[in-house]
């Protein structure tokens, strides 16, 4: 859970029920980013009919929730009214619970958000930009409350991912929205756990890889050829940094990325719609796994939220890292390559096309094409 979460309330029994750069050595073991799936696995929330009774209260009674809007107050971008819509989603590798034999170390109470993506959602919803943000951007972050009412100092020169070990999702959004200019209208989290109890609630995940992929940090070993991932193993390639590429946390979002294609195909095959069984499974895990703004902090939120999202297929997701270069002072970081990023920010801003320009010639990972849906 994250520090700021409310914790989940407790359900009675019913009765009845209806159906800045390259990172050459790791930091430690275990302690590597997920791909936050957040975004995709709120599309499976769609919940039809069933969200009535005993099934309604207890998927409401599942959420777990972040009042965004009253730590941050009025001191943020001014919202863009042309139908579109932005999303901070991330990921969170909290070591306590069932995280602990998954992400491995400490138990120390805090938890880090090594990936982030900012969705931004065109109008009539049928397609969307997906920028990843690199944990190791040097930024300038912002003060901030967090959801408890604690303030934090701003901070100059430190990596993106601080803003959420610092204060947590509020300060993650303010730091986000200072560096973009742009106003996120949603949050969403996912954890280790919940990662790999919604592919494996999904029946895996099928992708490609057209490399051998072995990493025995993040337990995975793939031969080339078509897998279809159980949770564990997809869990670990979206974790993995030297199993393939140059070891850099940029070539880690390029398989992040492609994953993120890979699981937005499998939620649309996989018929979950037809089973009544299945999709309460599925929105039952979804539920216990994701943190939300408090805006989209209930079912009935959720189902409008998530039902604006499900027309959006992976061909219609232009995925792009945010602009970095090579921080001259040390390699094992990026900085912001601020002239291509204004391209960027621009263009989500006015709901227009990313321009292949902003991302031609800034720092990259080698890992493009080695995942394939």
């Amino acid at each position: 859970m994250s520090p700021e979460s409310t914790p989940e309330p407790v359900i009675p029994e019913a009765g009845a029920s209806r159906g800045r750069g390259r990172r050459r050595k790791a930091p430690g073991k275990g302690r590597r980013a997920l791909l936050v799936t957040a975004w995709t696995a709120a599309g499976i929330l769609v919940l039809g009919g069933t969200g009535v009774g005993y099934l309604y209260f207890k998927l409401n009674g599942n959420l777990k929730t972040v009042d965004i809007n009253q730590a941050l107050g009025t001191d943020r971008p001014t919202k863009v009214d042309n139908g579109s819509e932005n999303i901070l989603v991330l990921g969170s590798d909290t070591r306590s619970g069932a995280n602990k034999k998954l992400a491995g170390g400490a138990d120390d109470g805090s938890a880090r958000s090594d990936t982030a993506m900012i969705i931004h959602v065109y109008k009539g919803h049928k397609k969307a930009a997906v920028v990843s943000v690199p944990r190791d951007t040097l930024v300038d972050r912002p003060s901030c409350t967090d959801a408890h009412g604690t303030a934090h100092s701003a901070a100059t020169d430190v990596m993106f991912n601080s803003a959420y070990s610092t204060g947590g999702a509020a300060c993650a959004v303010k730091t986000v929205e200072s560096l973009t200019g742009i106003r996120m209208d949603h949050y969403l989290e996912v954890d280790f756990s919940g990662f790999q109890k919604l592919v494996d609630e999904l029946g895996g995940v099928t992708v490609t890889t057209t490399k051998n992929i072995d990493d025995r940090e993040s337990h995975l070993d793939l031969k080339a050829g078509r897998h279809t991932l159980n949770g564990k193993q997809a869990l670990g390639l979206v974790r993995t940094r030297h199993g393939v590429g140059d070891g850099s946390d940029l070539g880690r979002i390029q398989l992040q990325q492609a994953f993120v294609k890979a699981l937005t195909d499998q939620v649309k095959q996989v018929g979950v719609f037809t089973s009544p069984k299945r999709l309460y499974d599925l929105a039952d895990t979804a539920t216990k796994t994701v943190t939300t703004d408090s805006d989209i902090g209930s079912v009935n939120s959720l189902i409008g939220f998530a039902d604006g999202l499900k027309s959006i297929s992976s061909k219609n997701m232009h995925m792009v890292t945010m602009p970095v270069e090579y921080d001259p002072a040390n390699p094992n970081r990026v900085i912001v390559a601020e002239a291509k990023a204004k391209l960027v920010w621009k263009a989500l801003k006015n709901d227009r096309p990313i321009p292949a320009s902003a991302t031609k010639g800034t720092a990259t990972g080698q890992a493009k094409g080695v995942v394939t849906s």
